[in-house]
C-alpha cells in the first residue's frame, strides 16, 4: 500500500507498539489532544477533509484501529479479540505513548462505539465526547424490526460464524466496499468520496487478515459489545463527559425515539444535531461536520 497518496501532507506518521500489537498512527498541531477514530468499512483517511482544520486548533491524532488499515489485525475467534472494551483500551495506549493522559475524542460508525465505550469504562481520560452517526449498540440491536433489519443487513451477515462472510466478501472485496460505501450515503453512490480516499479503503480491506477482523469486529457487536451495554444499562451507568451527536439527515433507527433522546439514556449531558448527508458525514458534509465539531470541542 505504499503507492497510496498521502493525504495527511504535515502530518508526522508513528507506528506504535502496545501490548495488543502495533498501531498506524498519523499526528499534527500544538493545541489540547484530540482523537478521531474511523468507522466501517474505512481507515484514519476519512478524516482527511477536516483534520488539517482541527490541527489548526488541536493537537490531533489519527489512528487506524485495531484490524483496519494499517494496524494489526490480530487473529480471533468468536469476536473475542475485537470487543470495544478491548479497542478502546487501545485508543488509550496509543494516546499515553504520545504523552495524551487526557483527550477529546471524536468517533464515526465503529470509532464512535469503541469512543463511547471508552467513555464508560474510563471517563477520566476524556473531557469531551462526539459521537457521528450512531446509537449504542444495545439500542440498536433492541430497535431493529424488520424495516430496520433490511436497512442494517450488515449487522446481521457480518457476525455470521466463520468462515461463511469472510469467503463470501473475499470473493468481491473491492465490489463489496464501493457497494457498501455508496450504499450509505444521501447520493446513493461514490461522489463524496475523493478518489484517492477509495484507493486507500478498497486496498485496506481487500486482505483476507482484514476481512476477519472486520467480520470479528461485528461478531464482538453481536455478543460481547451487547452485554457489555446491557450491564451498564442494568447498573444504570451513564457517560459522564459533555456528549455532542451528530446524524445524517435521514435520522437513526431508534425503535420511534429520535437519536437525542436515545442518548439521554445514555449520557448525563448530551448535545446534537442532523447534519446534510447520509452516514459518511466527515466526507459528505465536511464543512458543516466541522462547524459542529469546532463549536462544541
Amino acid at each position: 500500500m505504499t503507492d497510496l497518496a498521502d493525504l495527511f501532507p504535515g502530518f508526522a506518521t508513528h507506528w506504535i507498539a502496545t501490548r495488543a500489537g502495533r498501531f498506524f498512527v498519523r499526528a499534527k498541531g500544538d493545541g489540547p489532544p484530540l482523537l478521531l477514530l474511523h468507522g466501517y468499512p474505512q481507515t484514519h483517511v476519512e478524516w482527511h477533509k477536516i483534520a488539517p482544520q482541527l490541527a489548526e486548533r488541536f493537537t490531533v491524532v489519527l489512528m487506524d484501529l485495531r484490524g483496519y488499515g494499517w494496524s494489526g489485525a490480530p487473529r480471533s475467534e468468536n469476536g473475542a479479540l475485537y470487543s470495544k472494551r478491548l479497542m478502546a483500551q487501545d485508543a488509550i495506549a496509543v494516546m499515553e505513548q504520545l504523552g495524551h493522559i487526557r483527550f477529546s475524542l471524536v468517533g464515526h460508525d465503529r470509532g464512535a462505539r469503541v469512543a463511547y465505550r471508552l467513555a464508560l469504562d474510563h471517563p477520566e481520560r476524556l473531557e469531551k465526547l462526539a459521537l457521528i452517526d450512531i446509537i449504542p449498540t444495545a439500542a440498536r440491536w433492541q430497535a431493529l424490526n424488520a424495516a430496520e433489519a433490511l436497512k442494517a443487513y450488515h449487522w446481521t451477515f457480518l457476525a455470521q460464524p466463520e468462515p461463511m462472510p469472510e469467503t463470501l466478501i473475499g470473493g468481491a472485496a473491492p465490489f463489496y466496499v464501493d457497494f457498501t460505501l455508496a450504499g450509505w450515503t444521501a447520493a446513493k453512490d461514490l461522489s463524496a468520496f475523493d478518489p484517492r480516499a477509495l484507493a486507500h479503503y478498497r486496498a485496506a480491506f481487500n486482505e483476507p487478515s482484514r476481512i476477519h477482523a472486520a467480520c470479528e469486529d461485528y461478531r464482538a457487536g453481536a455478543t460481547l459489545d451487547l452485554a457489555t451495554d446491557e450491564a451498564d444499562q442494568a447498573a444504570g451507568k451513564k457517560i459522564a463527559v459533555p456528549v455532542l451527536v451528530l446524524w445524517g439527515g435521514r435520522g437513526l433507527g431508534g425503535g420511534g425515539a429520535s437519536t437525542l433522546d436515545v442518548w439521554r439514556q445514555w449520557a448525563h449531558n448530551v448535545q446534537g444535531q442532523p447534519i446534510a448527508g447520509g452516514h459518511f458525514l466527515p466526507e459528505e458534509n465536511p464543512e458543516a461536520t466541522l462547524e459542529a465539531l469546532l463549536a462544541f470541542l
